[in-house]
């Protein structure tokens, strides 16, 4: 990358009315992450650049997420909704600050690569005053043209309504992504004017000023999928599906079995070590580490951040999860700890070697290495109004049916008899037994039903 001076602006004022949804378009998910959030982090993939986001009047909410990916971004507000060029110019003081080159983006185009981020940048290096990010349509209905020289240079760009019959044969069309390296961008803009189909000031302009000004425009070529634009739930749809498949695509080939590819939905920060085995069927959400040798069986679901958290979810080398199991934010399991069928696990830690096979709810708690958990217990952390932990020893085995009142703790290497309730601690090397005691009445049931049926009769 140069190290000229760099404005990358966003865009991310539209209404995105096809969405039908209450939220701003660009805060909608893609793995777990807003749109906004996936081309923010693509802009920051670049040290040195500038970056400037423009919203819409009153979305607060838009604003938040800038804030949250982005904390040195400036935020800039259009005020009135009158085309690309006009949404640019929304960032004036930004752009007269630096002088520089200009990058524009879109809020709502959140697959681009940084490889066809870095090669727009280098057409500009390489003598292009503006340059265009293009691909090629097999159906290009709908959108901007480019029209190029016979030396492949770009002439103009054409919206699909101005176009004449012979340019809207041309398949290599516009994907809305510019950038500028002028003497005065702000100046360029200014000339635009709003005389088309529309009455809006169209950032696309600038080209046939810019090459009236004697300045050469370049087109730069990516794939279709890279710029593809959501403004409707199908076609978020569709990117999440193009993005889950990239992410698979790269975990196989550093080293992740995926039994089922297909089946497996990952997230934005999902991070797998080598040699994890995933069977069909598993969704894992934000903030989840997996290391080297897990396997993850079929049917689970895994997430380390929520709305209410961002604690985290961590599994060390040689651990086993599910099938069936259910693990969430602040659940940290280690080497070799075993995790079964219709279990779950909530804000604990469970040191090496500990199992939980069957049945189990593990929440607000500790767990030490090598202990064993039974089918069926459960750590009772809510009281209604507070949430408190279970402290489970190294070596302790907990009989099947249990219930652990927090808060509680079980000494290392003690043993709870099936079926007990635990409201107070439990000595090391010690059997707790809570239960009570057993009355045999016979031929009670005999005696019962005869009467029930007296009663019939």
């Amino acid at each position: 990358m140069t190290d000229r001076s760099l404005s990358i602006v966003i865009l991310a004022a539209g209404k995105g009315t096809r969405m039908y949804s209450r939220q701003p378009k660009v805060l909608h998910q893609i793995a777990g992450r807003s749109m906004l959030g996936h081309v923010l982090a693509l802009a920051s993939g670049i040290s040195h650049a500038k970056i400037s986001v423009v919203i819409g009047p009153g979305m607060d909410d838009v604003r938040k997420e800038v804030v949250r990916w982005s904390p040195d971004a400036s935020i800039f507000v259009q005020e009135n909704q009158a085309g690309t060029a006009d949404a640019v110019l929304a960032a004036r003081d930004q752009l007269v600050a630096e002088r520089g080159d200009v990058i524009v983006l879109y809020a709502d185009s959140p697959l681009m690569r940084p490889q066809t981020l870095a090669k727009l940048v280098s057409s500009l290096e390489s003598g292009a005053g503006v340059s265009v990010v293009g691909f090629e349509a097999d159906d290009p209905t709908g959108y901007g043209r480019l029209l190029t020289d016979k030396s492949g240079d770009l002439i103009a760009i054409r919206e699909d309504k101005d176009a004449s019959a012979d340019e809207l044969n041309v398949k290599l069309c516009n994907s809305g992504v510019m950038a500028f390296r002028l003497p005065d961008v702000v100046a360029v803009l200014d000339r635009i004017g709003n005389d088309n189909a529309k009455g809006e000031f169209y950032l696309t302009d600038a080209v046939e000023i810019a090459r009236r000004d004697g300045l050469k425009a370049a087109v730069v070529t990516c794939e279709m999928d890279e710029v593809l634009g959501v403004n409707s739930r199908d076609q978020l749809a569709v990117a999440e599906s193009i993005w889950q498949a990239r992410a698979r695509l790269a975990a196989m080939r550093a080293g992740v079995t995926m039994i089922a590819p297909d089946t497996v939905w990952l997230s934005f920060d999902t991070v797998l070590g080598q040699d994890v085995t995933i069977e069909p069927n598993v969704f894992i959400g934000p903030g989840v580490t997996v290391g080297e040798g897990v396997r993850i069986k079929a049917n689970s679901y895994l997430e380390g951040a929520d709305r209410k958290s961002a604690a985290g979810l961590r599994i060390d080398t040689g651990a086993e999860v599910g099938p069936f199991a259910r693990l969430r934010p602040g659940t940290e399991l280690g080497a070799d700890v075993h995790i079964g069928n219709f279990v779950e696990v909530k804000n604990a830690v469970l040191a090496p070697g500990a199992k939980a096979n069957h049945l189990t709810y593990i929440g607000d708690g500790t767990v030490g290495a090598g202990a064993n958990i039974g089918a069926g217990t459960i750590f009772c952390n809510y009281d209604g109004f507070n949430k408190n932990r279970c402290e489970v020893g190294a070596g302790v085995f907990i009989g099947s049916n249990s219930a652990l009142v927090a808060p509680v703790r079980i000494g290392d290497g003690a043993y709870v008899a099936a079926g007990s309730v635990i409201t107070t601690n439990v000595e090391p090397d010690s059997l707790a037994i809570v239960r009570a005691k057993r009355e045999d009445r016979p031929e009670w049931a005999a005696k019962y039903r005869a009467m029930m049926q007296r009663r019939k009769g």
